[in-house]
């Protein structure tokens, strides 16, 4: 497979066509290298015959690490933020693996968007753990999930692209968590009664986000579908 494996023109084209024409070589500075990155990091990692099933695997098992350890200690929050971001770096660069040793197929798509959804559990779980209310918890997961559901039926149905790219896209819920983890551990050094009310800030700001985000994508996958028939 090292012969195999794709220059980053290639890659960037093949990543293109996989979601849904959008290239990343014309992103945003930050977005591009963030992608260029991941390229490398599973460049190398296909250099040395790791599959991204592999890394999908270590991604969940690394998400499953922030709840266990955002409540070890006061700091527990920040310890969680950092499996978090690790947990990010692993769902970026198991779908590089795959584009760029030309492994990718259907049933790794299906494992990689189980594998985030699982994620997403934890670190709500994690909220909820740091002291955010169950009814935020709850509500920011199901609307993050309706909007992943939504954009496949929609896709099923015959949309041709991804649609719109929301505000409660997945690196959105990424975000959330990292920050709100983050800001919830830092807080809770200076008192702990604090980690609760900063963490329930951001569940809010998950729902908020999530619902808006889904707003957007419904009212695109009405003009898309009713345009295409």
């Amino acid at each position: 497979m090292v012969g195999t494996q794709l220059k980053w023109d290639d890659y960037a084209t093949a990543w293109a066509r996989l979601h849904g024409g959008f290239d990343p070589r014309a992103a945003a500075p930050v977005v591009r290298a963030w992608l260029r990155f991941a390229y490398h990091v599973g460049y190398i990692l296909g250099r040395l015959r790791i599959t991204p099933t592999a890394v999908t695997v270590a991604g969940v098992l690394l998400c499953l690490c922030v709840p266990l350890f955002s409540v070890r200690s006061v700091n527990g929050p920040i310890l969680g933020a950092l499996f978090v971001l690790l947990a990010s770096v692993a769902d970026s660069v198991d779908g590089a693996v795959a584009v760029a040793t030309n492994r990718t197929t259907r049933l790794g798509y299906v494992y990689d968007s189980l594998a985030d959804r699982l994620g997403e559990i934890a670190w709500l779980a994690a909220f909820w753990l740091v002291g955010a209310p169950g009814v935020l918890v709850v509500a920011g997961g199901a609307l993050s999930w309706l909007h992943e559901y939504v954009r496949a039926r929609a896709v099923a149905a015959g949309m041709r692209d991804i649609g719109a790219v929301t505000v409660g896209e997945r690196p959105t819920r990424v975000c959330v968590a990292l920050v709100g983890l983050l800001l919830a551990g830092l807080t809770g050094l200076i008192d702990p009664d604090l980690a609760a009310g900063t963490i329930t800030m951001a569940a809010a700001v998950w729902v908020l986000l999530a619902g808006f985000g889904l707003g957007q994508l419904l009212s695109t996958v009405r003009r898309a579908l009713v345009d295409a028939g």
